[in-house]
């Protein structure tokens, strides 16, 4: 690792598409604190921070594999942009599901118990179905990604925590987790589920 130290963040880039996941690593040590100062400064909320830190470093290996970084020598900064982006998606989708401008014949206080209960049954079948589509799609990955979807979403793990499990880096940890979704959306349409996976 010594090696990597002295490398510049523009070798460690070209190092990692080279193949050399400890490349990546070092990038993640030098750059991950200002990342999720930026971040947690921005949403003030530390649970919510990490999230969208993950979020933010698997569309990071993305752009790097897929060659979308070429602003040489301004990484970190092209970094936070990534992670200002995210944080913009994360606040549109929560507006887009959560917001509604509802007519007022729609008013909920009008609405009897016995249709409340009704309502949240039929929210608790959706989410009933919803897991059971969910645990389909694990079945059907590489046991690797399948590992890291159970830790993740069923054992709430972080992605460190997750690679101290495995033994692995927190990079490959990520990139399991990027390729399940990928296989998880091609299988949602082959199965013809109405699943979201983000």
């Amino acid at each position: 690792m010594s090696t990597f130290t002295s490398m510049t963040d523009q070798e460690l880039v070209q190092a990692y598409l080279d193949g050399n996941n400890h490349a990546f690593d070092e990038l993640l040590s030098r750059t991950q604190d200002n990342i999720f100062s930026y971040i947690i400064r921005v949403v003030k909320d530390e649970e919510l921070a990490n999230e969208l830190f993950q979020e933010t470093f698997l569309k990071i290996i993305s752009k790097i594999q897929n060659h979308q970084y070429t602003e040489t020598g301004k990484l970190q900064w092209w970094m936070i942009r990534v992670a200002h982006n995210t944080v913009i998606d994360y606040y549109r989708d929560l507006k887009k599901n959560f917001v509604v401008d509802a007519p007022k014949e729609n008013d909920l206080s009008a609405v009897k118990g016995e249709e409340v209960i009704d309502v949240n049954r039929e929210t608790e079948l959706t989410n009933q179905r919803t897991l059971k589509q969910l645990v389909l799609l694990m079945n059907a990955l590489p046991a690797p990604q399948r590992e890291v979807v159970y830790m993740r979403y069923f054992q709430d793990m972080s992605f460190k925590e997750i690679a101290e499990e495995l033994g692995c880096s927190i990079n490959t940890s990520l990139g399991r987790m990027r390729y399940a979704l990928i296989n998880m959306r091609k299988y949602s349409r082959e199965y013809n589920l109405n699943l979201s996976l983000e």
